[in-house]
């Protein structure tokens, strides 16, 4: 089963929420193909803008590009948009931005506003300063899309959940920023873009030998400096994602033991079973009913 090319989610804050002083208006992501038209026809009514005229928002968006390239630009010039960038719109100010149409783009976006949010932006980052470089980070991509599903649930105090993240997304942006920590060696950029794969296809079963080749290494040397990054071996890793992703499932949707176990890419109901039980201490009924947030894995 893959991701879909685009999912997004709207969301209504109440008073209540908007006294906590960030609220998410929006997140979602998606996936431009070559000679696709940008935006895509599925992207938000609301949000929906034409690249050749630009616009001009009432709240704050964080924007990840994962993949592919294009142009960001606004009042104050144009900008040459890769793989691993970040563009922070604030509201109020014109901008636009697309992929290049020869080579497309994968986005994830969040939508947010608020006193608290305001301040924490106006501390950490110039107002000249909109585009950061992060390369690949699978951090990132795991609370976009972790942001994705608690949206999806609309479920009481996901708002403050949800603005949580959004202090978080800020941060990693912030301290990358500001500690130069975009390393330039080439086996952090492999490990790093690993991950976000392996992030990014969590219902899929990834040939991890195919992986290693399409980052232009030997799988016997991409098994030795995966371990000695992450301390666990590509296809634990892989694993461990896989298991904590259930443990979202289990604790957030109704869908059965069987079907997560599929979904997943598991063999078998069982081999879901001992593995679950093996690694988290628990039968996945017990977690189900416990659904305690902080047994999550972590990895």
């Amino acid at each position: 089963m893959q991701l879909p090319e685009v999912r997004f989610h709207y969301l209504i804050p109440n008073k209540t929420d908007e006294l906590y002083g960030c609220t998410v208006s929006t997140v979602g992501m998606q996936a431009i193909s070559p000679e696709e038209d940008y935006p895509s026809k599925d992207h938000p009514a609301g949000y929906m803008f034409n690249p050749a005229r630009g616009r001009v928002l009432q709240e704050y968006q964080l924007l990840y590009i994962v993949k592919g390239k294009g142009v960001f630009s606004t009042a104050g010039g144009n900008h040459e948009i890769v793989k691993g960038t970040v563009i922070l719109l604030r509201p109020g100010e014109w901008h636009t931005y697309k992929p290049i149409k020869e080579v497309g783009w994968s986005e994830y976006f969040i939508g947010f506003s608020g006193k608290m949010v305001e301040k924490a932006i106006d501390m950490m980052f110039s107002k000249d300063e909109s585009v950061f470089n992060l390369g690949p980070n699978h951090e990132l991509v795991d609370l976009y899309q972790h942001a994705i599903d608690v949206a999806s649930t609309d479920r009481p105090a996901a708002q403050q959940l949800l603005s949580g993240m959004v202090l978080h997304m800020l941060g990693i942006v912030n301290f990358t920023a500001r500690n130069e920590s975009v390393s330039t060696d080439r086996l952090d950029q492999i490990i790093e873009q690993a991950k976000t794969i392996m992030q990014e296809n969590v219902l899929q079963n990834v040939d991890l030998e195919a992986l290693a080749e399409q980052l232009n290494i030997s799988y016997s040397w991409f098994r030795k400096i995966f371990r000695d990054y992450t301390g666990h071996p590509p296809a634990k890793y892989f694993m461990l994602v896989k298991l904590r992703h259930a443990q979202y499932l289990l604790a957030n949707t109704q869908e059965s033991i069987k079907e997560i176990a599929f979904s997943l890419g598991f063999k078998s109901t069982e081999h879901f079973y001992t593995t679950f039980k093996r690694v988290t201490g628990y039968t996945p009924n017990l977690y189900r009913k416990l659904s305690t947030p902080d047994k999550r894995i972590e990895l």
